[in-house]
């Protein structure tokens, strides 16, 4: 399981022309699904992710985590990211999860988030989604379980 964490001061996800999910200041977390994936792989990438120190602290240092700074936290289901770029130009996305397996997975995340974490809202699975930032530093993470 893999989750790019970018650090912003507001994201969205727009579907369809309708939002679907919004947060101010937080993590906007893309996050693939690969077939080799289970419920420990999502724990394991959620408790860093809650974990992360990435947020200023009173000294400018980043040594807070999305907890300490209540940020809000935005889960986007993005496919690409577990794609193999290593060969050729195409990208092959053979250790990808099926549909179902990648569904069931970013739902269990999500629901995890939000039993942990006070804000968390999300894109659609499997939708084609407009997702807009503005990111804060830049400060943009890959994390993997």
């Amino acid at each position: 399981m893999k989750a790019l964490i970018q650090r912003v001061s507001s994201a969205r996800v727009d579907v369809d022309g309708d939002c679907t999910g919004a947060i101010g200041p937080g993590i906007l977390l893309l996050l693939g699904v690969e077939k080799c994936d289970d419920e420990a792989a999502a724990d394991k990438l959620l408790a860093k992710v809650l974990g992360y120190r990435i947020f200023a602290d009173a000294d400018g240092k980043m040594n807070l985590n999305l907890q300490q700074a209540e940020g809000g936290l935005l889960v986007v289901s993005q496919f690409t990211l577990v794609a193999d770029t290593r060969k050729g130009l195409r990208p092959s996305f053979s250790s990808g999860a099926s549909p179902e397996l990648g569904e069931r997975l970013y739902d269990y995340f999500v629901e995890r988030a939000r039993s942990l974490h006070h804000e968390v809202a999300t894109g659609r699975f499997g939708a084609n989604m407009q997702v807009s930032l503005t990111n804060d530093g830049p400060v943009t993470f890959m994390l993997e379980s």
